[in-house]
């Protein structure tokens, strides 16, 4: 044997004496992570008669249940991104669909910190997160990874993310049934027709697909004679792929089943609540997942991350609220915040002036969106099945005690008042501790944190006055008539996103907020700042006279193209042109002449500008 085999031996042969001796003193458990896509509680084991899910539901039966895990973003890429770093993307700027940031130097992905730890750490195999890699983070991360790969005695994580429930393919045709359509229950949202029903009831056959997968992640750990060595955590990614759960905020698109099962033989691990077949009323979220997971293999969780562990070594105190988010959703801009707190489910839309469903190429294809949409344009819908396709209020609260489906806002009972008041503190509190930079136009988050990152240029108080910017938010989108005053003062202000938020409050007003600020929004369209052009240049066209509308075209014009003015004004401007509806017409054929692509965009963004430019054409022929 030549010396460089006889030293590798050697090597492979330390580390596994060093793995088994860590395990003789203080045994640490193997953690496995079954993961399934666009799919909320819809099991068994939660109470839902028309699921078949046996494998998770004799996991629940040995293991518990969390009946509020909230994924915190209602769509994979910022979910995933909360879960990686064990913080909420609204505070690193990445709580875009698709958008790409950079962690601090100092702040390491979860499974860095196992690695150093001694772990094992596999994802089969999905990432998708929206913030950069910072070194090796996984030992693999492929569709080929396995725990099986480690070395004898080494402890592993291994994470198995099953796709088969994703919105693509509950509008799979053909499809072999396994569920009855009409038997599904239909949410009042929702229209009651062939094609929901048949959506419905397909979603359910692929969680009755998905479950089976996951009963041979389960059999694989059994049959290696891993069950009482290994932890075991069952989760949906988001709520389910049907339109009004994914992608928005609300409980259905927040929801996800959470299954822990922790064996007896890690029994000081357990939660002070856990009992084998129970449940617990722990509010939890993803956010919480990777400290959670630092505190079962013995790590403390670093400051920097900000979930609470529920369970190990470092289980912190419990909390009162759950927290969700909506920024970008592939190519259509807007912006939520919600707050849970097991019963009640508060909304904050701060662009309240877009409708809930705004068109995306994506989601449109799913049978049930179209449908829904055709019948509310022919005027046969009632009045909750027809609220998604109209403007937001400023607040929504729901009971989910009594209105499962969220379709009853209470933010205007009396008798709600002091709950209302109570979840809108628990939003701005947040958003002021986290440093929420959701409040800049996306482009500015970028520009801002040029040289640094954006969540250290968020704690600089002079490259980001949240207080500031926050407060003429406030006043922008709460629609009311009596801070016009306030935001037509917001346009002299220094602060670009002040001045953003004094054009956005002008345009949310419609017809009155353009006549009001008239003069302002004028000046605004030579404003330094695109976005603010942009957004003078929207109210004025779509609510102005013909020469404000003369005016405002060129403006959105100018900013329109991807290579000269970057794809996050690009995006801005093609929203705007697109809601201009007919008042567009007269650009229509320099539309058209756009490129389709920012050659310096990340990848995963490639045909957002393309969607864009060819709904508005399509709607202008």
């Amino acid at each position: 044997m030549n010396r460089l085999a006889l030293t590798v031996v050697c090597l492979a042969s330390v580390l596994a004496s060093a793995f088994t001796t860590s395990a003789e003193d203080t045994p640490r458990p193997n953690v496995l992570w079954i993961t399934s896509e666009d799919n909320g509680p819809h099991l068994g084991c939660y109470g839902d008669d028309y699921a078949t899910t046996p494998n998770l539901d004799a996991l629940a039966a040995r293991g518990m249940i969390y009946r509020t895990c909230w994924s915190n973003a209602p769509v994979c890429a910022p979910a995933r991104t909360t879960i990686i770093s064990g913080m909420y993307p609204t505070s690193l700027g990445a709580e875009h669909m698709r958008s790409m940031t950079k962690l601090p130097a100092a702040f390491k992905m979860y499974p860095v910190y196992l690695r150093e730890a001694g772990y094992y750490c596999t994802n089969n195999s999905k990432e998708d997160y929206n913030v950069e890699h910072t070194g090796k983070v996984w030992d693999d991360s492929s569709s080929k990874s396995h725990w099986s790969k480690r070395a004898d005695g080494q402890p592993f994580f291994a994470i198995f993310n099953h796709t088969i429930s994703h919105e693509s393919k509950l509008r799979t045709r053909p499809h072999d049934a396994i569920h009855d359509a009409a038997k599904v229950r239909i949410p009042e949202y929702h229209p009651d027709t062939p094609e929901v029903r048949q959506d419905w009831a397909q979603y359910y056959d692929r969680i009755t697909e998905m479950d089976a997968l996951a009963g041979k992640n389960l059999t694989e750990i059994a049959e290696a004679g891993l069950t009482e060595d290994t932890i075991v955590f069952y989760y949906g990614d988001h709520g389910s792929g049907m339109p009004r759960s994914k992608r928005w905020p609300y409980n259905s698109g927040l929801q996800v089943p959470l299954i822990v099962y922790i064996p007896e033989k890690f029994k000081q691990l357990q939660p002070d609540d856990y009992v084998a077949g129970g449940t617990s009323d722990r509010l939890v979220s993803f956010v919480d997942l990777a400290p959670t997971l630092l505190s079962l293999c013995g790590i403390q969780p670093p400051e920097h991350m900000q979930g609470y562990a529920f369970a190990g070594k470092y289980t912190a105190p419990r909390q009162d609220y759950v927290y969700g988010y909506r920024g970008r959703m592939d190519e259509r801009y807007d912006m939520v915040r919600s707050v849970g707190d097991g019963r009640y489910v508060y909304i904050r839309n701060y662009m309240p002036h877009k409708i809930y469903g705004q068109y995306i190429d994506y989601m449109f294809q799913t049978p049930t969106t179209r449908i829904w949409k055709e019948l509310f344009d022919a005027g046969e819908l009632n009045e909750a099945q027809s609220h998604f396709w109209r403007t937001k209020p400023a607040e929504e609260l729901y009971d989910l005690e009594t209105d499962r489906d969220e379709v009853n806002n209470l933010v205007n009972s009396l008798q709600h008042q002091e709950i209302l008041h109570r979840m809108r503190k628990a939003q701005k509190d947040l958003a002021l501790k986290t440093r929420d930079i959701g409040f800049l136009p996306e482009g500015e988050i970028h520009s801002r944190s040029a040289g640094s990152t954006p969540y250290e240029m968020a704690h600089d108080t002079a490259k980001y006055p949240l207080a500031k910017i926050m407060a003429i938010a406030e006043q922008a989108s709460s629609l009311k008539i009596d801070a016009i005053n306030d935001l037509i003062a917001g346009f002299g202000d220094e602060d670009s996103a002040v001045r953003y938020w004094a054009a956005m409050g002008l345009l949310m007003r419609g017809e009155v907020g353009v006549s009001l600020g008239r003069d302002q929004l004028h000046e605004a369209l030579a404003d330094d700042s695109p976005y603010v052009r942009i957004a003078a240049a929207e109210g004025l066209g779509r609510y102005g006279n013909k020469q404000d509308i003369a005016a405002a075209l060129p403006v959105l014009l100018e900013c329109a193209s991807p290579v000269e003015n970057g794809i996050y004004a690009s995006m801005a401007a093609l929203n705007a042109i697109d809601y201009l509806d007919t008042n567009a017409t007269p650009i229509a054929d320099q539309l058209a002449e756009l490129p389709r692509k920012d050659p310096k965009a990340n990848g995963r963004m490639g045909a957002y500008v393309k969607n864009l430019i060819e709904k508005t054409l399509r709607d202008l022929k």
